[in-house]
């Protein structure tokens, strides 16, 4: 049983640009792994997916066919859980899982989780997956970092959260946004042990 439970991973959606960073990290997973998804996506992370990509998620009920690509037997993979449920699994330590993505990371929520505040299910699930060490992944996309930002990384960091920003290489020359978009993913999922469709690897 605690084998099945660990076949799980946390995934949280919030406020930064780069919302099409986390649907597509979504449908990488369920293509590339077994994992089942946990997923939470905040106000101004649900906000910003509408912006910048004119999608309308139906969260209640939930429908992931609303705005990821994935076949429709795959759906029963994703369980979504509404930011303000303090008393969704992820919010114990009992919750057995992989780890946790935050994907985008937005300086509010990074700040939050650096300094302990766990004022929502996806900070309480960061910290909890903190305390319970196991992998916490913070994709911040935003640009320039204050040196208040870089210290709330530095004490993340320190606390065994790895820091990933959503800075993507063009070593693979890339031809289009979705082969950026595929580039972090990609780093994302090599963390986990997870290999994506068609890697780019150096070398």
């Amino acid at each position: 049983m605690v084998q099945d439970n660990m076949q799980r991973i946390l995934i949280a959606m919030t406020g930064a640009s780069g919302s099409l960073y986390g649907i597509r990290l979504i449908e990488t997973l369920i293509e590339a792994s077994k994992l089942d998804i946990h997923l939470t996506i905040s106000g101004s992370g649900l906000r910003v997916m509408i912006e910048e990509l004119g999608v309308h998620p139906e969260l209640s009920p939930f429908d992931p066919h609303s705005f990821l690509n994935i076949p429709e037997e795959q759906s029963s993979r994703i369980h979504y859980h509404p930011a303000q449920d303090p008393g969704a699994g992820p919010a114990s330590g009992t919750f057995l899982h992989r780890g946790m993505v935050v994907c985008p990371c937005s300086m509010k929520t990074l700040g939050e989780i650096s300094n302990g505040i766990a004022g929502n299910l996806i900070t309480r699930s960061a910290d909890v997956t903190i305390k319970e060490q196991r992998k916490l992944v913070l994709v911040p996309r935003e640009t320039p970092f204050s040196a208040i930002h870089l210290e709330n990384m530095l004490r993340l960091s320190r606390s065994g959260a790895v820091i990933l920003p959503a800075n993507p290489g063009f070593y693979h020359k890339p031809e289009s946004i979705d082969d950026l978009i595929k580039f972090i993913v990609q780093k994302i999922l090599d963390l986990f042990g997870i290999e994506t469709p068609d890697p780019v690897r150096w070398g």
